[in-house]
């Protein structure tokens, strides 16, 4: 049985991180009738809201679509974890919180390849409409939008080991890796507020739902955008075992992410015309981008055994746990209350690279991201990983039918270059986890392990051990080629009343974590929906590194949005 809903202006699939930030905005509009249609439930537990306990809805599919890759060639054949947010908030409640915008030079990228709206100094602004930085706003960071950043405090001495060694190691120490200097040794930021998960559904999607003109429908999956000729009319979706029908007299507004939003195109019939027609699919529109181009940062761990007691392997006792989960529920305070990636890095290789190439995330305890796996001891580790790998993957379909998981291939490792970027970050982080800020704390190594050495005994450490950093983009990739699925205003080629709004719509993967930019780019394209005038582009001072010959110094990004 189909049930027909009354008709919105904006029906939004999913409230991730860019669809709430969507139903806010759009919803300023008191006219604009919208409905936000989420296949995940309530995000109620409190393991989201804690940050430290983070992992915890990554084991699971409860929240958490819980998709793996197929066998990945370049990785000796393994299924790798996909984890996204099937909850209030999508990816945003599920996320490890980090904050991180980028570099600047990603987006000057992006402006090269005919999209000039989307340089570093078109999008700085809506970076800052998006922040609220508790620090306080500057040039770079906002301080009175919905998102409230906090900064790692870093009291464990470990993390200012991590710091202090990277600065002996001869790299910069950066005071804030999201405004002028990314380069650098420095604290993260975190999307935390009173020390609780700061997602999309807490900033964003809860405070406008006071507002009579916005509807909201949980376990709501979404199976077929439905078309009236070239224009997206509405969707259909099942909830309750029943059929669904909402129309759209605007427009549809696709957020689902980098799996799924190509996924739903495709079962809507947009999408390569020979792969649809082999599954029995009637072709509504031929784009044979939508579900190409699948980029993801990769990473491994260094982990060394830590010689006195003060990683956060005490905390893992049960006792602890309760010590601390109570102190958080009443306070808002103590180790609950921090994601614990509180330090990190962006490094570049060598000086021939323009910005950045490797991230480091540092933890200090020996685990697993998800939090399955953890040594027996005290440890600590520096996750590192290349920010611009060249190797592609794929999103696909495996049939018709919405409810089955798509085919996911990311052919992590496919080329030589993101080889020697991964065995470069093995070696560096070697180094600099050698020097004398870690001589008080520097155990055995557990990982690699001191036997791994060579180049062909770190690959075969990264096919073995190597996960994903959760990061998938690109998949719906914005441009003017024959591979673009959206132009310059997230539109879909071809199609009218239909935007993609989300990581996917990134024409390549930025130099960091992807929650911020994405947060960025629905920010942006509500403007463009809403047809208000962009806000001023801001041409700003941006870090540039030492060249041989030359000097350190810092460039303006100019009117085109290129840095020079």
């Amino acid at each position: 049985m189909k049930n027909v809903h009354a008709a919105y202006d904006y029906v939004i699939i999913g409230s991730g991180s860019a669809g709430s930030v969507l139903a806010s905005r759009l919803t300023e509009d008191a006219h604009s009738r919208v409905l936000v249609l989420e296949a995940g439930p309530r995000d109620r537990s409190l393991y989201i809201h804690m940050p430290a306990t983070f992992a915890w809805p990554l084991k699971d599919d409860r929240y958490n679509w819980y998709y793996e890759s197929e066998p990945e060639p370049h990785m000796d054949g393994r299924r790798m974890y996909c984890p996204r947010g099937r909850v209030l908030g999508g990816s945003s409640s599920i996320n490890g919180m980090c904050y991180v915008r980028g570099h600047a030079l990603d987006y000057d990228r992006w402006a090269g390849n005919a999209l000039p709206e989307w340089s570093y100094a078109h999008v700085l602004p809506y970076f800052k409409r998006a922040e609220s930085r508790v620090r306080g706003g500057d040039v770079y960071r906002g301080g009175a939008g919905p998102l409230t950043v906090s900064t790692g405090a870093c009291r464990n001495p470990l993390f200012k080991a991590f710091i202090e060694a990277g600065v002996q190691a001869g790299y910069p120490f950066t005071e804030d890796m999201n405004g002028f200097q990314q380069e650098g040794f420095g604290a993260m930021d975190m999307t935390t507020r009173r020390g609780r998960r700061w997602s999309t559904a807490q900033a964003y999607l809860k405070p406008a739902l006071g507002r009579p003109h916005l509807s909201l429908e949980l376990r709501a999956l979404v199976t077929r955008i439905v078309f009236e000729g070239d224009r997206a009319v509405g969707v259909e979706y099942l909830r309750n075992g029943r059929r669904h029908t909402a129309r759209a007299e605007r427009e549809v507004l696709l957020c689902g992410g980098a799996i799924n939003s190509p996924q739903l195109l495709m079962l809507s019939g947009v999408g390569d015309g020979d792969a649809l027609g082999r599954l029995g699919i009637d072709v509504h529109t031929h784009l044979p981008g939508v579900g190409a181009n699948l980029q993801d940062h990769l990473e491994i761990y260094v982990q060394h055994a830590c010689t006195q007691p003060i990683s956060l392997y005490g905390a893992t006792r049960p006792l602890s746990r309760l010590r601390i989960g109570l102190e958080w529920l009443l306070f808002g305070k103590g180790p609950g209350a921090s994601n614990h990636f509180e330090a990190g890095a962006f490094i570049r290789r060598h000086d021939g690279v323009r910005h950045p190439d490797l991230q480091y995330h540092f933890l200090p305890i020996a685990v697993s991201y998800d939090g399955r796996a953890a040594a027996e001891g005290h440890g600590f580790q520096a996750h590192v990983g290349p920010m611009r790998p060249t190797s592609r993957g794929r999103v696909a379909l495996r049939c018709a039918d919405a409810r089955v998981a798509p085919s996911i291939l990311f052919n992590y490792m496919a080329t030589e270059s993101d080889r020697e970027e991964m065995r470069d970050g093995v070696r560096l982080t070697r180094e600099i986890f050698a020097q004398p800020a870690f001589d008080a704390f520097r155990g055995a190594e557990l990982a690699p392990g001191e036997a791994v050495r060579s180049d062909a005994e770190i690959d075969a450490f990264v096919r073995a051990k190597a996960e994903s950093a959760y990061h998938p983009a690109c998949t719906c990739r914005m441009g003017a080629d024959d591979m673009a699925v959206v132009d310059g205003e997230a539109r879909v080629h071809g199609l009218r009343g239909l935007r993609v709004v989300d990581a996917s719509i990134m024409p390549s993967i930025v130099s960091g974590n992807l929650n911020a930019p994405t947060i960025m780019v629905a920010e942006k394209v509500a403007d463009l929906i809403r047809g208000i005038a962009p806000l001023p582009a801001e041409h700003v001072p941006v870090y540039e590194p030492a060249v041989p010959g030359g000097a350190r110094g810092a460039r303006k990004s100019p009117a085109g949005g290129r840095l020079q």
